[in-house]
């Protein structure tokens, strides 16, 4: 049985090879049930919150991979709220892979990595099919751990010159500019400006991409500061009860999500406009199976005046496809 750190998982796995893995296993499917979600009640006389178990399993039928081997995975993720009183993480992961023939063990991942690179590489499979193949200039809202992943990964898809940072604590994104005017670059192996920015709203109308991944429970996107040829990437709103973006937004783009099954019940910033009647289901053009399988369209070459918008909640289908690439490439 291998063991991958965090760190071993990080260097696995290449962005643009990690894209191209969810785009194939978008294509082919994958069993894969809803996740379960458990609540573990913690101490009421110490005032803690309740904590959470996810599992998320999925499955390849048949020989489907490119190594003609199938896989069974489970991802296993605990949510302590009241960690941060400890001075530790709120989430912890871990992704178990096994032969999908013999139930054997193949492999124990660190999840919280394994999260952290797929996530941002759905949204850059969905920005190859929605992005305007000439944006230039970045947008990156919030400034947590998923940032420099999002903004790495937003910039080998498209030519990014630009990106201008957001956060709710103006320090955090000046630091975490710094550091990517450092790194980025060479990660890219060219030029690219990184700064921090104040004003949402100037910093909304000047980019091709926004990208968002926040906690956020009212919206940070405004329909009315967009224009035409944008593409707006939502991947945190987790919730129904939270979002990123508001009906204006939602209403004037082309919607697109990574799964209907998670996207249209868990994601703020669609259930709640379809709650409400500002979008319908049908209003909804496609997810990450129709745009792979070419069964919806994408941006129309030339098409510089849409607004797409793609809501991300995250699905095992993705955990599985990175797991795997993590262990062959090893």
């Amino acid at each position: 049985m291998k063991i991958l750190s965090a760190a071993e998982v990080d260097a696995a796995l290449d962005d643009l090879a990690l894209i191209d893995r969810l785009g194939a296993m978008f294509r082919a499917g994958c069993e894969m049930p809803l996740r379960h979600h458990h609540t573990i009640a913690q101490p009421t006389g110490l005032g803690s919150a309740d904590a959470m178990l996810l599992l998320m399993p999925a499955w390849t039928l048949g020989q489907s991979t490119e190594k003609g081997a199938s896989h069974l995975g489970i991802k296993v993720v605990t949510v302590f709220p009241d960690n941060g009183k400890r001075a530790l993480p709120s989430i912890y992961g871990q992704y178990l892979l096994l032969d999908g023939t013999t139930g054997q063990t193949v492999a124990l991942l660190d999840g919280t990595m394994l999260t952290k690179r797929r996530t941002a590489c759905a949204s850059g499979l969905a920005s190859r099919y929605l992005s305007r193949p000439d944006a230039r200039r970045l947008l990156m809202i919030g400034t947590g751990a998923l940032a420099p992943q999002f903004i790495r990964v937003h910039a080998k898809v498209r030519p990014i010159e630009e990106v201008a940072i957001w956060g709710r604590r103006p320090d955090q994104a000046a630091r975490l500019a710094r550091e990517l005017s450092e790194s980025l670059p060479k990660a890219l192996a060219r030029p690219i400006a990184v700064r921090a920015v104040t004003d949402r709203r100037q910093a909304v109308g000047e980019a091709d991409i926004i990208s968002c991944a926040t906690l956020s429970r009212t919206p940070l996107v405004e329909g009315d500061w967009l224009h035409e040829g944008q593409h707006v990437d939502l991947v945190g709103a987790y919730t129904p009860q939270m979002r990123e973006s508001d009906d204006e937004a939602v209403r004037r783009a082309r919607v697109y999500v990574d799964t209907r099954a998670g996207a249209l019940k868990e994601g703020g910033d669609i259930v709640q406009p379809l709650a409400n009647g500002t979008i319908a289901e049908s209003d909804v053009i496609g997810d990450l199976y129709e745009l792979t399988r070419g069964q919806c369209a994408g941006r129309a070459a030339g098409d510089a005046s849409s607004i797409t918008l793609f809501k991300s909640v995250g699905a095992a289908l993705e955990d599985l496809a990175a797991a795997e690439l993590a262990v062959t490439a090893r």
